[in-house]
This record gives C-alpha cells, structure tokens and sequence, in this order.
C-alpha cells in the first residue's frame, strides 16, 4: 500500500476512536466540563497529562531544533522538562488543596482582587493563544504532506475534530482522548526512532545508539560523524555550543518558569480526587514524558546524519547520487524545503556557506526522518497520525483554558456574577467554539512572528503568573497592590525588550546582536529578568501596603497544612 492509503487507514482509525470516546464522554455539568468531575486515576491523568504536554513543539519542533542547533538545542529540552519538574514538586499540589480550577481563579481569590483576576485573564487568554496557532499549523503541515492537500484545508479539517471532541465532552472527553492521543504518539515517536537506532548504530535503543558507534564497522562515534561533518559543510561542531552561559542560563530559566505557570497544564491536576493523587500524577507524567525527551536528541541526531547523506550527492554506499532523494521531491510540494541550484549543476549540495543551495524548514525533521530512512510506508503513517495526536491533544488542552478563562473566570466571576450553571455551560461551549475558529484563522494565515512569539509567551508567563503563583502560595504576606504592580511590572518590560529587539509588531528600534542584548541576555530568555523584577516589585510593593485580610493569610496557612483537602470548587 501507498504512503497516503496507510495514512488514511491510521489516521481515519485513530480520528474514530477520539470521536468516540466523546460521544461516550459527553457531559453535563460545569464540574464534568472543567475538571472532568475531579475522579481521574492518577495513572490515567499521567497519561492525559503527558498527552497534554507534548504538543506539536515537541513532537515535530523539538528534535528539528536539535538537528540544526546541535548543542544549542539542548536548552530547550532543559527548559521543557526541568518546567515540569518545577510545576509538579512546587505548584501543583498546593493549586489543587487550594481547590481552583483556573490560575485566574486562584489569583483572583488569593489576592482577593478582580482587577488581579483580569490580568491574570488577559494572560492566560494570550498564552494560549500563542500555542495553538502553532498546534493548527502543525496539524495543517501534517496534512499537507501526508495527505495531499492543501495546508489550509488541512488546518479546516483539524479545527473540525477539535471543536467535536473539545465542546462535545470537555475536560472529561478531553482526557480520555488524550489517553489515546499519547498511545498514538509515543508509539509513532519510538517506532522509527528505534529502527533508525538499528540501522545506524546496530542498537535497538536510540538512546544507547545515540552514544554509540556506527554499524559500519569503522569503529566511530555517531557523535564524532555528526561533528565531522558539520564542520566540512561551514557549520560549527554539532556538539559544541555558541550561546555564552548567562543566555543558555536565562533561557534555561525562562522556558522553566513559563512552563510552570501555564494555565492548561496546571488545571489538569484538578481531575484527581485528592491531592496525594496529584502529586502520583505529576510522577507517571514525568515518566511517560522522559520516554519521548530523552528520545529527542538521538531522532535530531539520526535524522541529520541521513539528511547530508541523502542530500549532498552520496548514498549510504558512498557512492555519488545523480538525482535528488524521493523525500525532497515530496515535501517540496509543500513549500517547506526549497532548491536553488547555484552552479547549475543539477545536483543538490547542502552547506552552511555560500555554496549552499538548500532551504529546509527545520519543523519537517521529525516527519521527514522515516522517508529520509527509506522506512517501510505504515511507519511514515504512523508518523503522521502522531503528530497529528501531539497537536490536537495540546490544542483542545488550550482551548478548555481560553473557555474557562472567558466563562468562568471573566463571566461568572467578573461580568455576571448571577448565571446559573446550565448558562456557564453554554458560554464554556460557545467560548470554546469562538477559540477554534480564532486558532484556525492564527493556523491559516500564521502571523509572522509565530516563531517569535513561542518565546514572548514563556517570557509573558514567567513573568506574570509564576511570581504571582509562587508567592500566593508562601509568601502571606504578598498582598493585592503587590501582586498586580509586580504583573504588570513584569509584563511591561517582558513585552517592552521583545518588540525592542525582535520588532514583533513593528520595526525593531535596536538590532538583534548579542551586543546590544542586556547583561548578554537574548529576547528568549528576557523572561527570567522580567519574572526577578515582577518578585521584587510584588515584595516590596507588599511591604508598605497594609498586610492582605486575616481570612486571605489563614487561607495562605491552609493551604500548606499537608493533611485533608477540599475537592475542587467555584464558590
């Protein structure tokens, strides 16, 4: 069977069994809606967790950095991860004793403070609408390439699955889908990446391989390859980094912090019914999520190996290639890899300098990887049905944050104080159906800053929430006023560097050289200066301000007593 009859076959599959489990997880109540009732086995959350987190970034982007950054790479995959182990250990048992369902509802309530609850609103909202444009474009790449048609069409097609399984069955059907989503997509991580292991390094885990030697009998390290051959083409050695410390710190640092503040990973510890639960779930996500990260850099490194190879002009034998890859010519169909042949030679040659002739959308090295290895048609497939689940599973995550945050946060809390459940259902739905359509325009017509703004919004939850979060939780003393000047404190010079140097909106006033960037810190990793400052506003503010109510502080207290919890509220 062809590439695209198995893609139809899985994909269609896997779509089917979303699609059912929500029709059978329909629900009825804000409750079923929000936190799935507040009845998920840890395991379970685990997985549906880890689905969560994994969004297109990881699945498609991550290993694609890696593989043109080399070394470089490498923060993100620190920041990603050391994030979760951040929100898991300090955040998220005490959000659910506190028994909110949304990082709005907790800033709003601890810093008893509807103007903090907006802010916090605005944020929540804007995060994650920064990430699902990229989920949309990514389900629309899939698309693109595995099922031939046009990008556009397949974001249409992704927005129509979402909306089905997102509004039908909400935080209930959500979860139990991404169950499904992170069966599918680490199956479709771990296949090819395995075979790839064995081919290249004889080893059947990738990691190991990764490590290893090549199965060519020459005796060298995979690693020592990669460098060999990236310095001959004008790149730096693949295992060398350029970044100076304090930037790979900062970003480090601001990918952490912004991961522990986001909003759609935080409220699924909400499902569980009791906080020990919560902190079993975060332990069986940080395992499900460590099978595909410490994949990551072995697919990066794998995939460009095969890549030069195949590209600049010799097959695996050595031997001189007299017409382009069968891979090339599939995803130029798809705008993302591009030839311009400067000597007119007929040949493709790739290279950092002058002499290259190649322009390769770093998002297709994961997708790309199985074709690239000439893997059997059903692995390509799988491939694209995993994608597929990474972003889908992300996207309906994110949009259940922008709906809460409208209905429940904003509505009920804020505008219409005297709704009755069965109408903050509907606005849920109706919020939840605006946000799809809102994504899908983001997916079709991509802003040219997308890119850019995967690092505003770390920046902009790093330096919003996690202060306010982190303090709201041990610190009694941190009152209304210093909580909301340090947000807005936070923000303002976040957002102020950001456009300052990347231009997001309009030209930039400065250029973008390390030369130029504060105490050598890129606009990347600006969030973690811009979370110091918010600490230090919100501290001092606090300090003299009156102190917050005596019922706010013993709430404070509350919290951190480690015995009983109340099950999650909207009170």
């Amino acid at each position: 069977m062809s590439v695209q009859t198995w893609t139809y076959l899985i994909v269609g599959l896997s779509f089917a069994l979303y699609i059912g489990i929500a029709l059978w997880a329909r629900v009825g109540s804000t409750r079923d809606f929000y936190v799935a009732g507040g009845g998920v086995h840890p395991i379970v959350n685990g997985m549906a967790t880890a689905a969560d987190w994994m969004s297109a970034a990881s699945f498609i982007s991550m290993a694609g950095l890696i593989s043109f950054m080399g070394y470089d790479g490498a923060v993100y995959l620190l920041g990603w991860t050391g994030g979760y182990v951040l929100l898991a250990l300090l955040l998220a048992p005490y959000l659910r004793k506190f028994g909110k369902f949304t990082v709005p509802d907790f800033v709003g309530d601890r810093y008893y403070s509807d103007t903090a609850r907006l802010v916090a609103v605005v944020c929540a909202i804007f995060v994650s609408f920064t990430y699902v444009a990229g989920q949309m474009r990514g389900v629309g790449i899939v698309f693109s390439r595995f099922l031939e048609v046009d990008i556009n069409t397949g974001v249409v097609i992704g927005m129509a699955i979402v909306f089905f399984y997102a509004v039908l069955g909400g935080m209930k059907g959500i979860t139990y889908t991404q169950v499904a989503q992170y069966c599918v997509l680490i199956f479709a991580y771990m296949v090819p990446a395995i075979f790839i292991s064995l081919m290249l390094t004889g080893n059947a885990i990738p990691q190991l391989g990764f490590g290893g030697t090549l199965a060519d009998g020459s005796g060298t390290y995979l690693l020592d390859k990669l460098d060999g051959l990236s310095t001959q083409l004008g790149f730096g050695a693949y295992t060398d980094g350029t970044k100076p410390m304090t930037d790979v710190f900062a970003i480090t640092l601001a990918l952490m912090v912004g991961t522990a503040g986001l909003p759609h990973v935080i409220v699924r510890f909400f499902t569980v019914p009791k906080v020990r639960d919560a902190r079993k779930s975060a332990g069986w996500a940080l395992l499900f999520i460590a099978i595909l990260y410490t994949t990551a850099p072995a697919v990066a490194s794998f995939a460009r190996v095969n890549m030069i190879e195949t590209i600049n002009g010799v097959d695996g034998q050595g031997t001189l290639r007299t017409e382009a890859p069968s891979w090339i010519g599939n995803w130029e169909k798809t705008g993302l890899i591009k030839w311009e042949d400067k000597n007119g030679d007929g040949r493709m040659f790739y290279a950092k300098d002058e002499r290259n002739e190649m322009t390769i959308d770093k998002d297709i090295m994961v997708l790309a990887n199985p074709e690239i290895a000439k893997l059997p048609a059903w692995v390509i497939a799988l491939v694209a049905a995993g994608g597929l689940a990474a972003a889908l599973s992300t996207a309906a995550g994110l949009l259940l944050v922008i709906s809460s945050a409208i209905s429940h946060d904003l509505l009920k809390k804020v505008v219409m104080p005297n709704i009755t459940e069965k109408q903050e259902l509907l606005f849920a739905r109706i919020a939840a159906a605006g946000a799809i359509v809102v994504a899908g325009l983001l997916g079709i017509y991509p802003p040219g800053f997308v890119a850019e703004v995967v690092a505003f919004a770390f920046g902009l939850a790093a330096a919003s929430f996690f202060p306010a979060i982190m303090l709201g939780i041990f610190d009694k003393r941190t009152n209304m006023q210093g909580a909301i000047a340090g947000m807005l404190t936070g923000l303002v010079f976040t957002v102020g560097y950001i456009l300052y140097f990347k231009g997001i909106f309009i030209t930039p006033m400065a250029e973008n050289i390390p030369a130029n960037w504060l105490f050598g810190i890129s606009p990347e990793g600006i969030g973690s200066v811009g979370m110091l400052l918010n600490f230090v506003v919100a501290l001092a503010v606090s300090r003299v301000t009156p102190p917050p109510p005596a019922d706010v502080q013993a709430m404070v207290d509350s919290i951190r007593i480690p015995r009983g919890a109340g099950t999650a509220t909207h009170h």
